[in-house]
């Protein structure tokens, strides 16, 4: 007769633990055990929270070595039937070897579940036919789990789901996640309800009344923009550093419905607009993409969404300066190109309309498709076809974390036909789905990559561009994590050619994301180990440190409504000498429609307590000793990073702190 010890760890967070009896089998090549009995002196309470509990399997002859665990509980005679979230288990053999077998999973009911070994093993490589058999009962299930559906037509698939609670447990918000996000939502509208302002369809009558909205939840960032949202130098800047930095691009010649002439303008430090174009000075925002969308009806009344053209020159002190603005895109007499020489209110005017459509740009493509949908469709291609014992699944799935929970909350409260966005967005309902639609068909491979992006835009050596210096930072660091992780399971790219789950991972996201459209350049297939390595790097970047760049800085930049109006009520001035402050408070959203759009962004912003930080893993997925040490060294790197960045903000007026490793989270979680 031969022991094994094994030691079961359960988590450390709420509801965790188990009354449930809780029972092991161990299965190796030359054998398995009995179904076990996991008991022990503290009865019920063995599995308790954060616990590691030992017991012992004893057996007539060695199993060899163990290739997978079965593992099942029952409740209690007279005691419900709960969940229970073990970590891992560990377990020693006769022979002095011992064996990890990652879980992070919620067991729930009384069927037997299946896990593998934690060394990391490719399809080709699980020959023993335990494993094998493993391997495909574990993708049947998930393919079941995690189907494909079809929320719009023209728009990346998602996971189909009925309500939150249909969700597998394994992906769902914590206890803490769920109550935390709960209360931050009702405690924003309950503070707007006691004020009266989410019933409130009037117009803003003077400024400083928007103050009140949320006048106890302030940043440091959102009183700034309170003092500066006028000025032109922080209206450029928001291009290079604010939430939507994905839309400037260097200009060169200007588009032939945007007739700036050098009388128009004037370029501080002299020369003319052609001079200024060719030294690279001169950058373009252009909002066609916008264009002719049908705009919301909100309270009642139609709403106004422009398309607009942004001019923006350097100065010779390295500032971003607006030159012109042209509010729809087909140039005429009713569609002037404003200039800062204009009256005070016609160039304020402009940059409002010019932020209202940056606000519906940075939301739809931006922010939800470019990040969210994204971060599903790669969550949920990875978890269709890629089992726990491969190493891509151990290196991605930290970065599916609570993705496919919080947008099935974004479909159900922001976009669906009673959603915030839906009833007070500018673009809400038809528009929406017409900028999406737009914004995919659009979208490309390089523009996900940003060194590449960056690059394609001409802003290689833009100054003061904070986005850039440190997402290209980040980029590399993940590149080299990634690189070293890849090339110690990949030799060959041969070897990543006959990987048939690699493959249709990345075939799945081609079909399923980009609906298999040839000029987005995603590929289709991996062909050598650089395209594996950049497409995982893309994938763990749009996840972590691009949403975190886009997301986070929300209410900051949007917590004071003029600098980020979510909608626009009154068409925007056709000639020149008609704009007061009384058209811009008619201008403004209504205040219900103020207070809801800033109440989400609130929401959307706030970090909720468990929160996990780019390169913190709490689950130990790898065991191996060379992608361990690469994770130590990919921490070490980060850690430098926001080190980095930490002392370069000391000497801004404004910190860039969004792509700071300590505060951009490992996957898409809010």
């Amino acid at each position: 007769m031969v022991k094994y010890q094994v030691t079961v760890s359960t988590s450390n967070f709420a509801q965790a633990p188990t009354t449930n009896n809780v029972f092991i089998k161990l299965v190796g090549e030359d054998g398995e055990s009995k179904r076990t009995w996991l008991t022990s002196i503290k009865g019920s309470a063995t599995f308790y929270l954060g616990a590691d509990s030992k017991f012992s399997v004893s057996c007539p002859t060695s199993l060899g070595k163990l290739v997978l665990i079965e593992l099942d509980k029952k409740p209690l005679p007279l005691f419900p039937e709960d969940n229970w979230f073990p970590s891992k288990i560990k377990i020693k053999s006769p022979e002095g070897d011992t064996y990890t077998f990652p879980i992070y999973r919620w067991i729930a009911g009384c069927e037997v579940h299946l896990f593998r070994e934690a060394t990391a093993l490719r399809i080709f490589d699980d020959n023993h036919h335990l494993g094998k058999y493993c391997r495909e009962k574990e993708l049947k299930l998930r393919e079941e789990l995690y189907r494909w559906d079809v929320y719009k037509e023209g728009l990346p698939h998602c996971m189909k789901a009925d309500c939150p609670d249909s969700l597998p447990y394994e992906i769902r918000f914590s206890f803490t996640k769920s109550k935390e996000f709960l209360l931050t939502a009702s405690t924003g509208l309950v503070e707007l309800n006691l004020k009266g302002l989410t019933l409130n369809k009037e117009n803003w009558s003077n400024v400083d009344a928007i103050r009140k909205v949320f006048c106890n939840k302030k940043t440091d960032i959102s009183e700034y923009v309170q003092r500066h949202w006028k000025d032109d130098a922080f209206f450029g800047y928001q291009y290079l550093n604010g939430v939507n930095p994905s839309l400037i691009r260097k200009c060169s010649t200007l588009p032939e419905n945007f007739p700036v002439t050098d009388e128009m303008v004037f370029l501080r430090g002299g020369g003319c607009l052609n001079d200024e174009m060719q030294k690279g000075n001169i950058f373009l925002c252009d909002y066609k993409r916008i264009d002719g969308v049908k705009p919301n009806v909100i309270n009642g009344k139609k709403q106004y969404l422009m398309a607009p053209l942004v001019l923006l020159h350097k100065t010779p002190d390295d500032k971003l300066m607006p030159i012109a603005i042209q509010l729809k895109q087909t140039p005429g007499d009713d569609n002037p190109i404003f200039v800062p020489a204009d009256s005070e209110y016609d160039w304020l005017m402009a940059k409002i309309f010019a932020r209202g459509a940056d606000f519906n740009e940075h939301q739809l493509n931006v922010h939800l498709l470019r990040t969210h949908l994204l971060a599903e469709v790669f969550a949920v291609s990875l978890l269709r076809n890629v089992p726990m014992v491969h190493p891509l699944y151990k290196l991605l799935v930290p970065h599916t974390r609570y993705t496919l929970q919080i947008n099935f909350l974004a479909r159900l409260a922001l976009i669906s036909e009673s959603g915030v966005f839906t009833q007070f967005a500018a673009s809400g309902g038809e528009g929406m789905i017409t900028i999406l639609k737009r914004s995919l068909s659009e979208m490309t491979y390089t523009s996900l990559c940003i060194p590449d992006d960056i690059h394609e835009r001409g802003l290689d050596d833009v100054p003061n561009f904070y986005y850039r210096d440190d997402g290209l930072k980040l980029w590399d660091i993940i590149h080299r994590f990634v690189r070293g992780v890849i090339c110690h399971y990949y030799k060959t790219d041969e070897e990543v050619c006959k990987d048939s789950e690699l493959q249709k991972w990345v075939q799945d996201i081609f079909e399923h994301g980009f609906l298999s459209n040839q000029s987005t350049g995603i590929p289709q297939s991996f062909g050598s180990l650089d395209e594996l390595i950049k497409f995982v790097v893309m994938v763990i970047f749009t996840c972590s440190g691009q949403h975190s760049a886009v997301n986070s800085g929300q209410y900051d930049y949007g917590g004071w409504m003029p600098n980020t109006p979510i909608s626009l009520q009154r068409a925007p001035p056709t000639t020149k000498g008609t704009t007061s402050e009384a058209t811009m408070l008619q201008t403004f959203p209504d205040v219900n429609t103020t207070a809801q759009g800033m109440s989400t962004m609130w929401l959307l912003s706030k970090q909720s307590s468990d929160f996990v930080a780019l390169g913190q893993y709490p689950e130990d997925h790898f065991c191996e000793e060379v992608p361990c040490k690469l994770i130590q060294d990919f921490q070490g790197e980060l850690e430098i990073l926001s080190t980095t960045i930490k002392s370069r903000n000391k000497g801004l007026d404004i910190p860039y702190t969004y792509m700071d490793p300590k505060v951009v989270e490992n996957s898409v979680a809010i």
